[in-house]
């Protein structure tokens, strides 16, 4: 992907890249669902009647249970309960799998209790009702997907989630192929060969995740096959939230701190719930103006958080549509601008349907949440992170010049000498800028005495004015020197205009005489 944001900074970044990020599976035992009858008749194929309902689960629950006990004793990994739920596993099991040195295999097992929508008997009848329930959590590192965890409801249903992360599946794959990369955290920051790199990640979306699913599936779930002999299938996969994302990568932070700032005020500013809506890909229609009520834009300061070291402070500018959104931060050297689909209803998708003579026509549906749709989540989410740099690369760095600015106008100290602030945009400095920058000095430089017949009009009345305006000029010099405007050329009595002095200078005279005039006027 080769934005116009892309090639206004060409030279200070090293490159792009597009992939997912975050990617749930949900999977669903469907024919349990079927017109509210599929579980009781689950039950009547087995010589089971409703009313034995609550010990047939409690059975099936305890086959669970000792299934995924069973798997962490086999692989001598620990299996450990939380009697509520506890935020930061993902933590947990990395530092479990670090302490112990695994780097393939089964890390850990965790229990813990959970809200979740399950089956119960009311009235006679078999309903969907939330209630607690126990849940296992396999975390693992998988040859392919890397570290991930699988999630599996030990209640009826049995509902499966999967959390796959998109950047460890591409870690995996650079490392199979030898190529080097740069890692901070969940994020590149340089990748020797990133033509492989994006190959690989446009990959992703035509691969058959559903296969490896139904394995992970049938070796954590031990009532699978008879659920299957039974004629109940297996489950449906579905993509329950997906992530796409698009780092610009820097070659410095620095360079990527000159502009960070003054991207986050544009987005903030400028792109309106209109703008949000056509980097989706979207419409909005006069007769469903009333729904632009339910876009929002907000933007959050990052907190710095304690990890390995300290994590530098960042910023994240989120525009919210319903269930989907975009969001931008920044990390390290990388700007990221992320697309999260987590209602694909949205968006379109070519379905191929056949006609009475067998000839294939497409046409535009609605996106469902098949995983077959994964590749078009990335093509969607791909196209608008595309859209929302394009709209960003007017923006013109001026943050830097502004701190410039603020520190002009107050006193500082250098070398333990303090020197008076400076007025950018009064008359007086004005006059002094305007003389500093006359083009005859660009040669040669200045003096002293050839500042004082810029600055003055008429000719000294006395040796005494004179002398005035000589020792009144000098300090003005060693003030404009203290601020770093101008510099003295070694071993001579000269000065030069520096390139900040220049660039400052230069910026107060426009917005006293251009800027300011035409924003007053409008």
């Amino acid at each position: 992907m080769n934005t116009v944001f892309e090639r206004q900074h060409r030279e200070r970044i090293v490159g792009s890249l597009t992939t997912v990020d975050r990617l749930i599976i949900h999977g669903h035992l469907r024919s349990f669902w079927y017109q509210g009858m599929g579980f009781e008749r689950f039950l009547t194929r087995q010589g089971f009647r409703i009313g034995d309902f609550g010990s047939y689960v409690q059975q099936a629950t305890a086959r669970i249970k000792a299934q995924a006990e069973k798997l962490a004793a086999k692989a001598g990994r620990p299996f450990i309960y939380q009697d509520r739920v506890v935020k930061g596993k993902d933590e947990l099991a990395r530092g479990i799998a670090k302490r112990d040195g695994i780097t393939e295999g089964l890390v850990c097992v965790f229990s813990t209790l959970e809200v979740a929508s399950c089956f119960a008997v009311v009235r006679g009848s078999i309903v969907r009702r939330p209630r607690r329930c126990l849940h296992v959590y396999f975390y693992l590192i998988d040859r392919e997907l890397g570290f991930m965890h699988v999630r599996l409801q030990t209640w009826f249903p049995l509902q499966i989630q999967i959390y796959v992360n998109g950047r460890e599946w591409l870690a995996r794959q650079l490392d199979k192929r030898g190529i080097g990369y740069r890692r901070y955290e969940n994020t590149f920051l340089g990748i020797d060969d990133l033509t492989t790199a994006r190959r690989l990640c446009e990959s992703f979306g035509r691969r058959r995740w559903w296969r490896l699913f139904e394995a992970f599936a049938r070796k954590l779930n031990p009532l699978l096959p008879l659920i299957g002999q039974l004629g109940f299938g297996s489950y449906y996969w579905a993509v329950d939230a997906c992530e796409i994302a698009t780092d610009i990568m820097w070659k410095s932070r620095r360079g990527l701190c000159g502009i960070v700032d003054d991207l986050f005020d544009h987005a903030l500013r400028a792109f309106s719930a209109t703008d949000v809506v056509r980097f989706l890909g979207r419409k909005i229609l006069p007769s469903k103006a009333q729904l632009a009520t339910t876009y929002r834009s907000f933007a959050a300061e990052g907190e710095a958080k304690e990890a390995a070291r300290r994590r530098p402070e960042s910023r994240r500018i989120k525009h919210r549509i319903r269930r989907n959104w975009i969001k931008m931060y920044d990390k390290w050297s990388v700007l990221r601008v992320e697309t999260v689909i987590n209602n694909p209803l949205d968006f379109r998708v070519v379905r191929f349907e056949k006609d009475t003579k067998g000839r294939k026509h497409g046409r535009w549906v609605r996106m469902g949440k098949g995983v077959q749709n994964l590749s078009r989540y990335l093509e969607v989410g791909e196209a608008a992170n595309r859209r929302y740099l394009d709209a960003l690369a007017e923006v013109r760095p001026c943050r830097r010049t502004i701190t410039e600015l603020d520190e002009l106008c107050r006193g500082r100290i250098a070398g333990g000498r303090r020197y008076a602030r400076l007025n950018p945009v009064g008359e007086d400095d004005c006059q002094v800028f305007a003389a500093l920058l006359d083009g005859a000095n660009a040669i040669s430089g200045f003096r002293n005495r050839d500042l004082q017949a810029r600055l003055y009009s008429r000719d000294a009345s006395s040796s005494l004015e004179t002398r005035r305006r000589c020792n009144r000029v000098s300090r003005l010099i060693t003030k404009l020197r203290g601020h770093g405007l101008v510099a003295k050329v070694p071993g001579r009595r000269l000065y030069r205009v520096s390139l900040r002095g220049h660039r400052v200078m230069g910026a107060a005279l426009r917005f006293r005489h251009v800027d300011f005039p035409e924003a007053l006027a409008s």
